[in-house]
């Protein structure tokens, strides 16, 4: 009795981690993501996202140029894509097709192009430009650093903010940074993967979903849902720690007539996606209607665990 209890910490540990880090159970989480022909993904050339659909099934995106916000010129009618199967026994992983066609084997991708040339690109792990940034001085943090102005229960066990959270105080105009991680969910499909997001005032809500390799659309990752598409659409892989960076002004009002409405600007990983995008009234699923009230944060609760931190904002 005394042996098992020595393990049940051990046990727990690894538990957690397989939530956290599916390369511990799932070995296609290893092979999907991004490849690139250089470890930064900034020399101009072919790039590959590959979208893990589960059970060893794959589908591969190429882009001509270079990968989304590294070069890629923005058109989806450009891009190619190609079916791929994970061979069990090497872990080896081909993708067939008219478009493309190649292996991948470790963290190495051997296509060819439409000239026939043969090409290796590797598999790159890309971080925002503004990831883990500090607030500035005078900014208000809203989670992080032992402040938590959201919901005290939405704290998850690991110490980050789950899904469903809303601040207790309302904002006006303001600069906001939030940091999101999506969920590994390969055998989910639209909306049931990863899905949450971020309601900007209560009224304007910016999607949150595991869009990875997707067209981007206006409920998909940096989408303003129902409103508009992100262009381009610049979400990671799936567990990738994600930023948006937020400059909002709130509609103005005279009395109940509405004289300007909101805009926002946004910028996703980096990637300017929407700019002073003017915003015609309240998205669905808003908690509050289009009034001059300043509202609050709130981050949607879809069902799937998305997790968020370090979100601080300064006020204008």
């Amino acid at each position: 009795m005394k042996t098992a209890l020595l393990f049940l910490p051990l046990l727990s540990t690894v538990l957690l981690a397989q939530e956290v880090d599916p390369s511990l159970s799932d070995p296609d989480y290893a092979i999907q993501g991004e490849y690139a022909l250089d470890a930064k993904a900034i020399q101009k050339g072919p790039g590959v996202q590959v979208i893990a659909l589960g059970d060893g099934k794959f589908e591969a995106i190429s882009f001509k140029r270079g990968l989304p916000g590294a070069g890629w010129e923005g058109k989806w009618n450009s891009v190619a894509h190609s079916e791929g199967t994970r061979d069990g026994e090497s872990g080896t992983v081909k993708f067939t097709g008219s478009d493309l066609e190649g292996t991948i084997a470790g963290q190495k991708f051997s296509l060819k192009n439409p000239a026939g040339k043969e090409i290796e690109l590797t598999r790159v792990n890309r971080e925002s430009p503004t990831l883990g940034m500090k607030p500035p001085k005078g900014a208000v943090v809203l989670f992080g650093d032992g402040i938590n102005l959201f919901d005290k229960d939405k704290v998850a066990a690991d110490g980050l903010l789950s899904q469903g959270a809303k601040t207790t105080e309302t904002f006006g105009d303001f600069t906001l940074h939030i940091e999101f991680r999506l969920p590994f969910m390969p055998k989910a499909r639209g909306q049931g993967r990863g899905n949450s997001g971020l309601y900007l005032q209560g009224r304007y809500e910016i999607q949150m979903l595991d869009s990875f390799g997707l067209e981007g659309k206006d409920n998909e990752c940096a989408g303003i849902y129902q409103t508009a598409a992100p262009s381009p659409n610049m979400c990671f892989p799936p567990l990738t720690w994600q930023t948006y960076d937020i400059e909002f002004t709130a509609a103005k009002f005279n009395k109940d007539e509405k004289k300007k409405k909101a805009v926002v600007t946004v910028t996703h990983n980096g990637v300017v996606v929407h700019k002073n995008l003017e915003l015609p009234g309240p998205t669905g699923g808003a908690v509050l209607k289009d009034t001059a009230e300043p509202g609050p944060f709130l981050l949607q609760d879809h069902g799937n665990p998305v997790r968020y931190r370090n979100i601080w904002l300064v006020k204008k």
